[in-house]
């Protein structure tokens, strides 16, 4: 009998030892896996990044090659506008045929004129709003819908930045940081998600103030806001009457504008361009928004900064 017990404690005890084991063995096969599939996640978003910034060069050789062929005017309906729908990308086919593997990369995109857009840095002079620019805001909110009382708090929070600029080195300056995205509206009293929504594709904050609205490619709301008196349906009549494209005294010899006294000065090009990149490669995505700036008098162009989001 107790030699029946003493063999039955070593099978037990056999037992347990094989499950401990198994069990170790498990925890390392499952640790490795985890590895591997961080080391395949890290190489997948470094492929996800080289796949974008052959797209930006792609997007710079388009904007270079827009200006040796227009180099006075941007067209709303240039090659530059043109949408990049999703498109499969040739060389990971290839791979996939070599190498066994399911890539399913993908790249899609489009770029806007970001002078088509209202530069909110343009508010704001040697740390002092500028009335001409508060007042082409105010308009624009209520074009949208906003309330125009808005448009002074972004000013000040844009000359506050220029403050905090100057007394960077300063450890003392408590002066906000400014803008750098739409979403930092929401540090002005009165701003909320909805109202930042709406504003989204109406304004922008460029490296530098005084750039000027592209009325070749500025929406109705935003040209209506560029001339004082100029109602929204005759601002939508003149983005109809642009499949002419304008220059400066085209666009002020409208009958639609004729007479109107516009206080800021205005473009018929761009400088500024925004893209905007969707890379899928397997089952990382990478979706970003790219500053392009192009140099004024000859086909070069840059990329400022790049955004994930």
């Amino acid at each position: 009998m107790k030699l029946k017990r003493q063999q039955g404690v070593a099978v037990v005890t056999a037992l347990l030892l094989t499950t401990l084991a198994v069990t170790i063995v498990t925890s390392l096969f499952w640790l490795q896996q985890v590895q591997v599939r961080s080391m395949e996640n890290q190489r997948l978003q470094l492929q996800t990044r080289w796949i974008l910034r052959g797209a930006l060069d792609l997007s710079r050789l388009i904007l270079n090659q827009d200006w040796i062929d227009s180099r006075l005017q941007t067209k709303v309906n240039g090659v530059w506008a043109t949408p990049l729908e999703e498109t499969r990308l040739d060389d990971y086919v290839e791979r996939e045929r070599l190498q066994g593997e399911n890539f399913n990369a993908t790249l899609s995109g489009r770029m806007v004129d970001a002078q088509a857009r209202y530069n909110l840095a343009n508010l704001a002079v040697n740390k002092q709003p500028v009335q001409a620019e508060v007042e082409i805001f105010e308009r624009l909110l209520t074009n949208l819908r906003l309330d125009s009382s808005l448009a002074r708090g972004v000013a000040q929070l844009v000359a506050d930045a220029q403050t905090a600029n100057t007394a960077q080195n300063s450890s003392t300056t408590t002066q906000p940081i400014g803008l750098v995205r739409v979403e930092d509206l929401l540090a002005v009293s009165g701003f909320t998600p909805q109202a930042i929504e709406q504003l989204r594709d109406y304004v922008i904050i460029l490296p530098a103030g005084g750039t000027a609205i592209n009325v070749n490619t500025a929406p109705a709301e935003l040209i209506a806001a560029l001339v004082p008196g100029l109602s929204l349906s005759d601002a939508a009549a003149v983005v109809k009457t642009r499949v002419y494209y304008f220059d400066n005294a085209g666009f002020t010899g409208l009958s639609q504008i004729a007479g109107k006294q516009i206080a800021v000065t205005f473009a018929v090009r761009s400088d500024y361009f925004l893209a905007f990149s969707r890379v899928k490669l397997d089952r990382a995505t990478l979706e970003t928004q790219s500053l392009l700036v192009r140099e004024t008098n000859q086909p070069i162009t840059k990329v400022e900064w790049i955004r994930e989001y």
